[in-house]
């Protein structure tokens, strides 16, 4: 196949929760009429081939690190809406006619298709400690609103990412149910609750012979083998990190996550979702979740918050990657669950005076780098108001089928519970340009 090269060893997703305008940070259009371009201006970079927002100082100087790929679609066959847009994003399958009919309702369901990196983990040999595959600081969105396509689906729970929970307060601290034990439980009592577990897995699998009962049993394994593993938490504290380094991403839930990854990386981890957490002290103030649904006051929103702050987060990241000697064997990617409309004005938000963009499904950008990708290049283009594409469109599944050729992800075939094989992804191109 053209474009081969060793694969990558890891991958690095940054999610943009709520649909990130790309206008305004990487397909901007400085002559386009003042209702469609908005405020910002684009900036040149450390590639010619690249502009990018004035508001991305710190990115344009690593962008010879990293491809843009702008007109990513949904061709028309999602919704709209967020559910719809994270599970075509996160799987490269197109969403089914439950989420036209459900909304931003529809949950999960185990027949779905599975995220990206649980495919990846499914592929990849066991890691000696942790887990293949691990999401966070957070779980998108709240019950019961959890977005469809984060999980492994069809795939198996015994896939499913393992996910770290941050916080706002203490964004240096993460958590998770199965790596924090009360000083009180020793060795021993540990021992007697693994007993009490098995003894109770082993009543469940007399009951009940079904794989959800064994997938349960191997999940429960996994948790235990992750407490128990004096190795394990080293990979989870960044508090030892240089200060410098903790400055360099930034001290919030969002940088320190991205610092986290970098360090998952070097653990050897196949996979990290990091999804950006929204702050609900500015939810009101941008008509939004708190993070990149910017239905009202757009411009001073990415301005004044989201820009900045993703600015000195990712511009870190491929830094530190690059500086490390990990970005060639790394890859990682921006995106969000869909663009936001080229043209300001949302009337849930006072129409032109609110300043806000709606949903736009039809249009996006993409970032890639490392993992073989070549850095400073463009891929597809939009038109005039970038609101369309115009040259070399990209689906979804074009960028699923991209990330698993740079992982070496060939054979995509598996079984369902009957026994009966299927492909994990029938659609798709792999955009082989983008790897020199």
């Amino acid at each position: 196949m053209p474009g081969r090269r060793k694969p990558a060893k890891s991958t690095i997703l940054f999610f943009l929760c709520g649909g990130s305008s790309h206008i305004d940070m990487w397909d901007m259009k400085p002559d386009a009429p003042q209702e469609y371009r908005g405020e910002f201006r684009p900036i040149r970079t450390s590639a010619p081939e690249i502009q990018i927002s004035e508001h991305l100082p710190l990115t344009a100087r690593q962008a010879h690190h990293f491809s843009l790929v702008h007109g990513v679609t949904d061709y028309g066959r999602a919704t709209g809406d967020h559910h719809a847009g994270y599970y075509y994003n996160l799987t490269g399958h197109a969403p089914d006619e439950t989420f036209r009919q459900q909304g931003n309702d529809r949950r999960p369901y185990p027949t779905d298709w599975p995220h990206i990196g649980c495919v990846i983990g499914s592929r990849r040999p066991a890691h000696a400690k942790l887990p293949q595959v691990i999401t966070l600081p957070h779980k998108p969105s709240k019950a019961p609103y959890t977005r469809p396509g984060q999980f492994a689906g069809r795939l198996g729970m015994e896939h499913d990412p393992f996910f770290l929970n941050g916080n706002f307060d203490a964004p240096l601290q993460f958590s998770a149910p199965t790596l924090t034990m009360d000083a009180a439980i020793t060795a021993g009592r540990m021992g007697e609750r693994r007993a009490l577990l098995d003894a109770v897995n082993g009543a469940r699998r007399e009951l009940d012979h079904e794989l959800a009962v064994r997938n349960y049993v191997r999940q429960q394994e996994k948790a235990f083998a992750l407490l128990s593993s004096s190795g394990t938490a080293g990979a989870f504290d960044i508090a030892g990190e240089s200060a410098k380094t903790q400055e360099r991403y930034g001290k919030t839930i969002n940088g320190t996550s991205l610092l986290m990854a970098r360090r998952l990386v070097e653990a050897g981890v196949p996979f990290i979702t990091v999804f950006w957490k929204e702050n609900e002290a500015i939810a009101e103030r941008c008509k939004s979740a708190g993070g990149w649904d910017t239905h009202g006051n757009n411009f001073n929103c990415l301005r004044d918050y989201l820009l900045p702050e993703f600015d000195r987060g990712f511009s870190a990241l491929l830094e530190d990657l690059a500086q490390r000697g990990l970005l060639d064997d790394t890859l990682v990617m921006v995106t969000s669950e869909m663009g936001r409309k080229p043209k300001v004005g949302d009337p849930r938000s006072g129409g032109r005076s609110g300043a806000g963009r709606d949903h736009w499904t039809a249009c996006m950008s993409v970032v890639l780098a490392g993992g073989g990708i070549r850095g400073g290049q463009t891929y597809g283009r939009t038109d005039a108001h970038g609101e369309y594409p115009a040259e070399n469109p990209v689906g979804p599944e074009d960028i699923a089928r991209t990330v698993y050729h740079a992982m070496g992800i060939d054979n995509l075939e598996a079984m369902d519970l009957q026994g009966r094989p299927y492909n994990l992804l029938e659609e798709g191109r792999t955009l082989t340009g983008l790897f020199g």
